[in-house]
């Protein structure tokens, strides 16, 4: 499954391919609270079709309505790039949806070979970070090698906006919890790869838009060289598959590395890795396990949840406190519990 970004790139460039006019919308700067983040994007197409979002649905219904009614020009005069403020008062913010105080403004950008949309797809596909330089007097874009998260920017004469590879996953072993974890990554947008060795467990492995590789985990790592948009997690249990993969995959540029397993198999786990791999501690404080946050998951589905809400706050940059994690969850469930039983008894 593609990301979104990606979505509404390959989206316009079709509409394009087949002689549609596309306006492609790019959320460039916010102020106060705002429903889309800059860098959000959308397609419109002359006949009022969209891909993507910038706001919760109002901003896009007058823009819809504007070009399906009087063209794409009464947007992007002279078939150059425009830039739209809406929500400055607050009876605009009222009108177009917008939080209370919240400003959003939009450029739009008339879709056509100088937008080098097909080049920045397959930058993306080809997992390249983009730096992208809409210049606003003549549409004319100039794209070279970026950062994937970089924030845009807006001035008189240009728009800058970044964009790279889709958010990765690779998951090591095929299991019930794999199949949940793998679901729920695609209804994210991540690009998903399972990597299982064992035959008698790819045999039953079905699930529409992820990559099923046979290779053993640490070659897999080795040869795809997890980059910062790159998340890998073991879930096999088996030593012989993760240890390996997890040791390649802490020393690679991925954002998250993490495996599944009770606190005494991670605490024997980090024995391992540190006594007969010579990993430092240093590098071992950036793997996660057990894997997740502690919301007192029992079922797979539920596990799967913990571990991908874990994945996301990482990506997001979100500090994760160590009080929400798996193993400090239930030590702290475990007491509560206890107290708990020895009330009863004392009642009793």
């Amino acid at each position: 499954m593609e990301d979104l970004d990606t979505f509404v790139l390959r989206t316009a460039l079709h509409w394009q391919a087949v002689g549609l006019p596309v306006v492609l919308v790019t959320v460039a700067r916010t102020w106060g609270s705002s429903p889309r983040p800059p860098g959000s994007l959308m397609a419109i197409n002359a006949r009022g079709e969209t891909a993507g979002s910038v706001s919760g649905g109002c901003i896009e219904d007058e823009l819809i309505q504007r070009i399906r009614e009087q063209g794409i020009h009464t947007v992007c005069n002279n078939h150059l790039p425009a830039v739209m403020r809406y929500g400055i008062s607050a009876d605009e913010a009222h009108r177009f949806g917008l939080p209370c105080g919240g400003t959003v403004e939009l450029v739009l950008e008339p879709v056509s070979a100088h937008s080098r949309l097909d080049e920045l797809l397959a930058s993306c596909e080809q997992r390249r970070s983009t730096e992208r330089v809409l210049d606003l007097t003549s549409g004319q874009v100039t794209l070279r090698p970026g950062q994937r998260d970089g924030v845009p920017h807006l001035d008189q004469q240009q728009l800058t906006t970044y964009l790279g590879p889709q958010v990765r996953l690779i998951v090591i072993g095929a299991s019930d919890l794999s199949r949940f974890l793998c679901q729920i990554a695609l209804s994210l947008g991540f690009e998903v790869i399972v990597c299982e060795p064992r035959e008698e467990y790819r045999a039953s492995w079905q699930l529409p838009g992820t990559s099923l590789s046979p290779d053993m985990p640490d070659d897999l790592i080795l040869r795809l060289q997890p980059d910062a948009r790159t998340a890998v997690i073991a879930l096999t249990h088996d030593p012989k598959l993760d240890d390996l993969a997890l040791i390649d995959a802490l020393q690679s540029q991925a954002f998250y590395v993490g495996a599944i397993g009770s606190r005494r198999n991670s605490q024997h786990r980090r024995e391992r890795l540190r006594t007969h791999f010579d990993i430092p501690d240093q590098t071992l404080q950036g793997l996660h396990g057990p894997a997740g946050l502690y919301i007192g998951s029992k079922t797979p589905a539920e596990i799967a949840l913990s571990i991908m809400a874990e994945i996301v706050a990482v990506k997001n940059g979100v500090a994760v406190p160590a009080a929400t994690a798996v193993e400090a969850g239930k030590q702290r469930h475990e007491t509560v519990h206890d107290l708990s039983s020895g009330a009863s008894g004392c009642m009793v």
